[in-house]
């Protein structure tokens, strides 16, 4: 048991930034137990409407939503972030956390939607 964290990739643009369905999603990155990438996505959810609990469901990761996270990496300002099974985060995520920016925006600019959900 654990968080399990995924950044998914769409063909389809949902009509809403959180909370949505799709079935022709693929994995485009994973994290295992990094709560404080999962708390800053937590309170993207919340403030693009979510209010659901944060767990199995979506959000939406655009150019500038992308953009605030990799100045938030880089200044190492990801929120202290705990939960049962959610780990440490300890800072060894960086470069990983780096490569799926790059790889997020590619899959921007080849016109798929970008999204991160979770399951703990």
């Amino acid at each position: 048991m654990g968080l399990d964290m995924y950044a998914m990739v769409t063909l389809m643009q949902p009509e809403n930034p959180v909370d949505f369905e799709t079935d022709d999603a693929s994995e485009l990155h994973y994290w295992r137990k990094h709560p404080d990438m999962h708390g800053w996505m937590q309170a993207l959810y919340s403030e693009k409407g979510g209010a659901e609990e944060f767990n199995c469901v979506p959000v939406v990761l655009a150019m500038d939503d992308l953009d605030r996270l990799e100045t938030d990496i880089k200044a190492r300002r990801l929120p202290a972030t705990s939960g049962f099974f959610f780990g440490e985060s300890d800072g060894t995520e960086f470069s990983d956390d780096l490569l799926f920016i790059a790889k997020a925006r590619q899959a921007i600019a080849e016109g798929k939607t970008v999204y991160y959900t979770s399951w703990w």
